[in-house]
């Protein structure tokens, strides 16, 4: 491996978008969660898919690593570069390249970020609907088939994303997929792309599936003296098949968190937070059907509106959950893990999970995306002490076999990165194997985002 020559003989073509500095090395060598920091041995900006292809040609010639940077709000450890090398980040590869708003789709480079790419859809009547709270790069919810709040509705990133422009380890271009809305020729590369964590390709352009605005949108809240009864409204309202565009659920302590960092006063109870969307009539009914079913779950204080300001202000808090919930704890970071189930056994994982915590001297508040069956905890340690470090990994893991038991899987959303990266053979058996003989096959050397998902570099 050369690291240094790759570096070398990349320089002239990049000049200042090229850079050794050790605070811009320091950026980009961890992302939001717990893990342990590791600097690439340089950053690279490129504009454009010829620049990622002379990138990977020159690396994979080198053996130099290659990990794609988006914004760096992963909580898996995927940025972080843990055999050195360099990191690509996109930041300045952030166009929308075509709007088609008849086919209602959407062609973007990989550096645009959801919000700014909603913003810029406002006018076509059109939004993008996959949400998981952080202000993500697309390039990087691709990667890392994200999901989020709208899931329970619209599906992940799985669903939203029709094809893909990829460059391959030795600087091979191809294109996966086509605009239209359905294809039966050959195998589905796009979703083979989709979730592999830039560790077979590196995403350079996006077509993306786009839904109508809706008409009208309401959010509510209810408050419950039981999670158990909160999970239940959960289960009866997506088993009863009310359309819901949201269902989150925040445990006690995640409200205490809301609660001092967002402003509100909610009471310290399990809570689920709701949107439904559609028509003024269609919402009202959604409303007042999920409102009776909270009642039979003894809910309490179950409030519903469609002011905007109300409905914005409630969202923007719940999107800043994590960082609420490390306020419980200042100082400390957060050990984050997320399960899913299936939606019939959500309430055992659950129930089975809070045991664990009352048995655990660490604070690990919950919050999930339950209409999916998805659930996180952000288990708050000190990262230089070892007996916490411990601790969060002996609980993380029973979640993690749990959930494998009751038919789930490690992770629903966050990705596997380093931190689930140790479960993948419980999980699918011999089959991680097989994903091991697919990154071979692509990435012979191991330069792309190495140390990641499959067995072996």
């Amino acid at each position: 491996m050369s690291i240094e020559s790759a570096i070398t003989e990349l320089a002239p073509h990049f000049g200042d978008r090229l850079s050794q500095a050790e605070s811009v090395r320091e950026q980009h060598g961890h992302d939001e969660a717990h893990h342990r920091p590791r600097l690439p041995d340089a950053v690279i900006w490129p504009h454009s898919t010829e620049e990622v292809a002379l990138v990977a040609r020159t690396c994979n010639e080198h053996g130099c690593p290659i990990v794609p940077w988006g914004t760096g709000t992963s909580l898996e450890g995927h940025v972080i570069p843990v055999q050195g090398g360099i990191s690509l980040d996109f930041t300045q590869m952030d166009k929308v390249l075509a709007v088609h708003s008849e086919d209602m789709d959407v062609v973007v480079q990989p550096g645009i970020q959801r919000i700014r790419l909603n913003e810029e859809l406002r006018e076509t009547g059109l939004f993008f609907p996959v949400d998981p709270g952080a202000d993500a790069s697309i390039g990087g919810m691709a990667a890392t088939r994200a999901s989020g709040t709208c899931a329970v509705r619209y599906g992940t990133m799985r669903e939203a994303v029709l094809a893909l422009e990829v460059v391959l380890a030795d600087g091979r271009v191809i294109r996966t997929g086509s605009r239209a809305r359905k294809s039966a020729a050959g195998y589905d590369l796009t979703k083979l792309f989709v979730g592999s964590e830039g560790t077979l390709g590196i995403i350079t352009e996006l077509t993306l599936r786009l839904h109508g605005v809706p008409e009208a949108v309401a959010a509510a809240t209810c408050a419950f003296e039981a999670m158990e009864d909160a999970v239940n409204t959960v289960i009866e309202t997506i088993q009863m098949g009310v359309p819901i565009a949201r269902i989150e659920l925040l445990d006690a302590l995640s409200i205490k968190g809301f609660n001092g960092h967002a402003g509100y006063d909610m009471p310290e109870l399990p809570t689920l937070f709701l949107e439904f969307q559609g028509s003024e009539a269609g919402v009202a009914e959604q409303s007042e059907t999920v409102g009776v079913i909270a009642e039979e779950h003894r809910g309490r204080g179950f409030e519903w509106t469609t002011r905007p300001e109300e409905r914005n202000r409630l969202w923007s808090a719940r999107h800043n959950i994590f960082y609420a919930q490390q306020s419980l704890r200042p100082g400390a970071k957060g050990y984050v893990t997320d399960v899913c189930v299936p939606i019939s056994r959500l309430a055992e994982a659950i129930l089975e999970t809070n045991e664990d915590l009352d048995a655990s001297p660490l604070i690990a508040p919950l919050v999930g995306h339950v209409g999916d069956g998805n659930f996180h905890l952000a288990l708050l340690i000190d990262p230089d002490d070892p007996a916490e470090r411990s601790e969060a990994e002996r609980v993380g893991a029973r979640i993690s076999e749990r959930a494998i038991r009751l038919g789930g899987t490690v992770t629903g959303e966050h990705g596997v990165g380093l931190g689930k990266r140790k479960f993948m053979e419980a999980e699918h058996g011999e089959a991680w194997a097989v994903m091991g003989e697919i990154k071979r096959t692509l990435d012979p050397r191991g330069i792309l985002n190495p140390g990641k998902i499959v067995p072996g570099n």
